[in-house]
């Protein structure tokens, strides 16, 4: 049996379209668009892992964001004490790092840990440029660009985003995520550039974009989006290429340092 760890965004909902047997679960304090039978609050992560293994659980899915929250110490139960120290290291970390210590947590118990786009495979276009519009020179050498930011980004456990223009870098992804950021630009040209970190853990937390994106793009005036193939998951793609089609933008699946 498959439990989704879901999130906010529009990824959980397209997990269970896919999979409507899964299990839908939720940590108290982030509501996803689907509806979930199970909820939980990490100082109770040892009791959720027994009623997993309760429903016959064996395979966990994580999709949608989820931000740390916050710990009450008095709320810890029984169950979860001896789980302690790693739920420490996970909250002091970056997020890639919180996120591999929680996965670990949930192997050491005995489940397989599940990507997303093994469930939905079409959600990683393949390379290519399926949009009208093409790159232009001046793109090509602004996702190089944005290609050595986001590995800069991703050795110190940052963002996954980043909008250059020509040589200049813009803006780069913060806490509130790839949409916040682009609402603070405002420009004529320059391109989002989206991958994953060079080291994270892919079966989570890979960057995904949407319609939602590809409007936010065409409201700050960019010229297109371009993001890693086999590293960005695209939620609707064919309604995203519709879009930038219709607003002579480019959607550029790029292989990762090609130069």
């Amino acid at each position: 049996m498959l439990a989704l760890i879901a999130g906010t965004g529009d990824l959980p909902a397209t997990i269970v379209a896919t999979r409507p047997d899964a299990l839908v679960c939720a940590m108290v304090g982030f509501t996803p668009n689907v509806a979930a039978s199970v909820t939980f609050r990490i100082e109770h992560l040892g009791s959720f892992l027994a009623h997993l293994k309760g429903q016959g659980v064996t395979q966990v899915c994580f999709a949608g964001a989820v931000r740390r929250p916050d710990i009450d110490p008095s709320a810890i139960d029984a169950a979860t004490m001896p789980l302690v120290p790693v739920i420490k290291t996970a909250i002091s970390k970056g997020d890639d790092g919180a996120l591999r210590a929680i996965l670990r947590v949930f192997e050491d118990q005995g489940f397989e840990i599940i990507a997303a786009h093994d469930i939905v495979p079409h959600l990683l276009p393949v390379a290519g440029v399926p949009t009208k519009q093409r790159p232009d020179a001046t793109m090509m050498a602004e996702a190089v660009l944005g290609e050595r930011v986001l590995i800069k980004l991703g050795e110190r456990d940052l963002g996954q985003a980043c909008i250059v223009q020509d040589g200049n870098l813009l803006a780069q992804e913060g806490p509130d995520g790839t949409d916040a950021m682009i609402a603070t630009v405002q420009t004529k040209g320059g391109v989002l550039v989206k991958g994953p970190k060079p080291t994270q853990d892919r079966r989570a937390d890979l960057p995904v974009i949407g319609v939602q994106t590809a409007q936010a793009v065409i409201d700050a005036g960019l010229d297109g989006i371009v993001i890693e193939a086999g590293g960005v998951m695209v939620i609707n793609l064919t309604q995203v290429i519709n879009l930038l089609d219709k607003n002579n933008k480019t959607l550029w699946v790029r292989p990762a340092t090609e130069n």
